[in-house]
């Protein structure tokens, strides 16, 4: 269990939910709490930051603002 941990509250999409869901069964993760360290680590480690938050891909808000 690396790194310290603290608990916190986020709303998500059925769908996000869901797609953690399957990420952590595809992968053998402990539970979906560490699917979503994953992707946290990846973009935090991996992704341009502009390329993540700048372009609008909101799947459930079509071409509104990315602010909700």
């Amino acid at each position: 269990m690396g790194g310290r941990k603290t608990q916190q509250e986020f709303e998500l999409n059925d769908d996000h939910v869901t797609w953690l869901q399957e990420m952590t069964e595809k992968y053998g993760l402990f539970d979906e709490d560490k699917a979503l360290r994953v992707v946290l680590d990846y973009v935090m480690e991996e992704a341009e930051q502009s390329t993540v938050f700048e372009n609008i891909r909101c799947n459930h808000c079509g071409d509104t603002s990315n602010q909700d």
